[in-house]
């Protein structure tokens, strides 16, 4: 019995990307013929809207600047099976969506990211590249993982990644949040690499490298202190019992030799740092547990939401047109039945 094909939803954030984002929705349709493209207008000043809508794109309008408010809206309102994330700037290579949909739905991933290959210098910018390698380092030591391109806006998603994701991110550290989430719940992922080009003429980057940097930075260890309640608190704890340590000994080592407390407010320091160094560590106790109940419900509800369809991509009704770029897969977690061409990457333990 022939399943029926999936409903696709391509969803392109905008702000001010009147230069670009018709030439985006006609490749979009081009390589995603049945495809329904949401553009979400996020305040733009110029005619973004208006040039999305001749094109044919059903547009929404989100008032709150930020990327992530707008990706917390589009997760929200847009209901599909599979859901096609990039940028309406013309950047990501929109023929590659086939192929990332297919690998998707043949191996049973929840998240595939288009890993961002460049030829333009001017494409992707030395300081951007070393803030990507920097952050995704980062981020691999502290949640594990092998994504090798953590802020690519480039993704592919199950109907069961998006509506069990809680986006709390406002700018343009949502990717970061996306890659802990899959990491945190163990999802199945993987990665191929696309082509990356260079913003048409008159579309401007929105990116700040040093601000925005800080602020994925910062999410980050919002992140680590949310998630890793535990070792966060317990650093925390050493540190205090250090320092209390270096207060106490002296004063203790003087007792011992004359019987005399000559310095009590190092003692009465060094007590303090003593008292809050256990108070740390029962807190991060108490809070590891407290997250582990948040995980088992996240897990939940990310179960009770349908799979992605399992089946050959070209076998569906309607197959779409295939792209060629060069498969990198690297898994979040390997399927219980993985495709032979496919290569297992890293698991959150």
């Amino acid at each position: 019995m022939t399943q029926p094909s999936p409903s696709i939803a391509v969803l392109l954030p905008c702000r001010n990307e009147a230069a670009a984002i018709t030439q985006v929705i006609e490749q979009f349709r081009a390589a995603l013929p049945t495809a329904a493209i949401h553009v979400f207008d996020n305040a733009s000043t110029d005619n973004t809207a208006t040039l999305a809508a001749q094109a044919g794109a059903q547009v929404h309008h989100v008032a709150k600047p930020g990327k992530g408010n707008v990706v917390r809206r589009m997760f929200a309102d847009v209901d599909a099976d599979i859901y096609v994330l990039a940028d309406g700037d013309a950047t990501y290579h929109a023929p590659s969506a086939p192929k990332l949909i297919e690998q998707l739905c043949e191996g049973g991933y929840d998240m595939v990211v288009g890993t961002r290959v460049h030829e333009d210098q001017s494409a992707y910018r030395s300081g951007h590249q070393f803030g990507n390698k920097m952050l995704t380092g980062v981020a691999q030591r502290i949640f594990g993982g092998s994504f090798s391109d953590m802020l690519s806006g480039y993704r592919i998603f199950s109907r069961r990644f998006v509506k069990s994701f809680p986006a709390l991110a406002q700018g343009f550290e949502i990717e970061t949040e996306l890659t802990v989430h899959a990491l945190e719940l163990r999802m199945p992922c993987a990665e191929q690499a696309t082509p990356y080009g260079a913003r048409p003429e008159g579309s401007e980057s929105k990116l700040s490298t040093y601000r925005d940097g800080f602020r994925i930075l910062r999410t980050l260890a919002k992140l680590y202190a949310s998630e890793r309640p535990l070792w966060c608190y317990a650093g925390l704890a050493l540190v205090l019992a250090l320092l209390s340590a270096l207060l106490v000994v002296p004063v203790l080592a003087t007792y011992l030799q004359t019987g005399l407390v000559p310095r009590f407010p190092s003692l009465i320091a060094g007590m303090g740092l003593g008292l809050l160094a256990g108070l740390s560590l029962t807190t991060g106790a108490v809070l590891d547990t407290v997250t582990r109940g948040r995980h088992e419900l996240k897990r939940l509800h990310y179960l009770a939401v349908p799979p992605p369809p399992r089946q050959p991509w070209a076998s569906a009704p309607n197959p779409l047109p295939t792209a060629t770029p060069t498969p990198t897969a690297t898994p979040a977690e390997e399927p219980s039945t993985p495709p032979p061409h496919k290569a297992p990457g890293g698991t959150q333990p």
